[in-house]
């Protein structure tokens, strides 16, 4: 709930709702608040992805992929009763306290609110775990996502097994059941040319009057001036708002 003042004036702006999908996948991303590195060194990587292993099975989550990169998280993850918001609030959570111990800081350490996507089809899903596992070959780190460290690609792409606490058997059985003739289909699904349009690229930036008028839409009519009565708070606020939900820069804005 994003809270607004301006003047005496307060209003009280609810979150979009979370969309909720009908398989209970979804894709989740999380950042550094101010895209700031949130993993710096190897026990950072460890710690955040036992986190999500443990909780994932405390709560009967199932881990369906992942790819930790410094500054961001990408989660593929199927809820099984346990409502996906409240496993997210309780990993990152757990992960910045212990962050915030380890380097002496305080303050929060993710942007207020995780991204999602809901996975509702087979394609698509497929299309999500090779988007997860192709970020550290896009980003020049690796040539091949196997490579990576700290993805779920080698465990898909290597042998294919459930193992340390990644469900691989759920989408390679999309394939085939056929262990051998999934693992072979899969390499050959990752290696094709990717023009995947995942989460971090679906919605692309408004235009200047698209993003004026989600301005006024997010000040439930008021018009752009206000924003010169609110104070300093409030007002960056309203505009990380507009810039990590609505992908509104501010030189649109001013």
């Amino acid at each position: 709930m994003l809270l607004l003042s301006y003047g005496k004036a307060v209003m009280i702006l609810p979150r979009k709702p979370r969309q909720f999908s009908k398989t209970g996948i979804y894709h989740i991303i999380v950042r550094g608040i101010n895209q700031q590195d949130i993993f710096h060194e190897d026990s950072d990587f460890a710690k955040y992805l036992g986190a999500v292993k443990k909780l994932g099975a405390e709560c009967g989550i199932t881990v369906l992929g992942y790819c930790l990169m410094s500054n961001h998280a990408h989660l593929l993850l199927m809820e099984n009763g346990y409502n996906i918001s409240d496993y997210m609030k309780r990993l990152g959570s757990n992960y910045a306290q212990w962050y915030n111990r380890k380097y002496e800081r305080r303050g929060p350490l993710f942007q207020d609110r995780f991204r999602s996507e809901c996975v509702e089809d087979e394609a698509y899903l497929l299309a999500v775990i090779r988007y997860i596992h192709n970020n550290p070959v896009r980003a020049g780190i690796v040539s091949s996502p196997e490579k990576y460290r700290w993805s779920s690609g080698a465990s898909y792409l290597k042998t294919g097994d459930n193992a340390d606490g990644v469900d691989t058997r759920y989408i390679l059985d999309i394939l085939s059941t056929n262990r051998r003739v999934s693992l072979k289909q899969f390499r050959e699904f990752s290696q094709e040319d990717i023009a995947d349009r995942c989460l971090e690229h679906k919605n692309p930036r408004p235009s200047d009057s698209e993003a004026y008028r989600r301005l006024v839409d997010l000040l439930q009519g008021q018009p752009a001036t206000v924003l010169q009565d609110m104070d300093k708070k409030t007002r960056q606020q309203l505009l990380r708002t507009m810039k990590h939900e609505h992908r509104v820069g501010l030189r649109q804005l001013v």
